[in-house]
């Protein structure tokens, strides 16, 4: 499989040449209306944090099961620090993927969070640079994300700054995965089962290790791995709803290694961008036409991430 997912540069967009910026829009409007992923250069994210972040994560996945599972906090939905391995199982799969993972959440002023109440994020005692690399990583994705939305806004005939007053303070999660290497052939399970995101948009760092597969739309099967220096974007189930399909949430997995490579871990870390729990994904009516008939029903972004967190098997109905 070759790579022919399209790549965009959002130094472009960040110009202050009309042309260039129009440039960009159009050509990551036609990515997320046809295969639903794009490779982002000229993010906020810097080479020296990517490095300092996965020496991070991977210091934490190496500790010993007990020390991890202090940070499994009960009741949480595991919307906030450690959940382990085997947990969370892809809509529709009765196999839990083969894969253990962190959240990180917003990290909000004391008055913020009493409107929000947001799960405080989980501090971890033996490694004290990893909330703070944590916490650097979250922001510079947050800043990025939102110039992708506002391009897409633009893209959408909305006011550039459509989506900021849903985000700046909405309910993302940052969540560096760890797939533990393989001891035997999985029977059934893969390390992430085919899927769509729950949310609006997903910024994926490049994953340590190959892996992630896009589906098109003739239902093939593509590599997605981002370059150096990349971030794989795609859309949201909650972007798709909001745009009545018109932007596409692509499904995508991730599939276990050939058996020469099972002795090697994986990780990857995405980050999901999710709007207020207030906003609704009510169907933009410029999204809605005798050709794209509407849908969906109405509902609110808390409402949809609770039925969702359900079906993951990570809340309970």
């Amino acid at each position: 499989m070759t790579q022919t997912i399209p790549q965009v540069d959002l130094q472009q967009f960040l110009s202050q040449d009309p042309s260039d910026r129009n440039q960009f829009v159009s050509n990551l409007g036609s990515a997320f209306s046809d295969i639903g992923f794009v490779a982002l250069r000229g993010h906020y994210l810097t080479e020296e944090l990517v490095t300092k972040l996965y020496d991070q994560i991977m210091a934490f996945f190496d500790l010993p099961e007990s020390i991890k599972m202090k940070y499994h906090i009960a009741g949480l939905a595991a919307q906030r620090g450690y959940t382990p391995f085997g947990k969370e199982t892809a809509k529709g799969f009765t196999h839990a993927d083969l894969k253990e993972f962190w959240h990180f959440g917003q990290d909000l002023s004391p008055e913020d969070n009493k409107v929000f109440q947001y799960p405080a994020n989980v501090i971890v005692e033996e490694l004290p640079d990893f909330n703070r690399v944590g916490k650097k990583a979250y922001e510079a994705l947050e800043q990025t994300a939102i110039e992708v939305l506002k391009a897409i806004a633009i893209f959408l005939d909305l006011e550039p700054n459509y989506f900021q007053s849903f985000v700046e303070k909405g309910n993302s999660i940052l969540r560096p995965i760890h797939y533990p290497p393989l001891k035997e052939a999985p029977k059934q399970a893969v390390r992430a089962a085919a899927h769509g995101d729950i949310n609006l948009i997903t910024l994926l760092m490049g994953a340590q290790g190959s892996g992630l597969q896009v589906q098109n739309r003739s239902g093939e099967w593509i590599a997605a791995n981002a370059q150096e220096g990349e971030l794989m974007i795609n859309m949201g189930d909650m972007m798709a709803r909001l745009t009545n399909n018109r932007l596409k949430s692509t499904i995508h997995r991730v599939v276990n290694p050939p058996k020469a490579l099972w002795g090697k871990s994986r990780y990857s870390i995405p980050f999901f961008m999710h709007p207020m729990a207030q906003m609704s994904l009510d169907c933009l009516s410029n999204c809605v036409n005798a050709q794209n008939p509407l849908q969906f029903e109405p509902i609110t972004a808390g409402a949809f991430l609770h039925e969702r967190l359900i079906e993951l098997g990570l809340l309970k109905d």
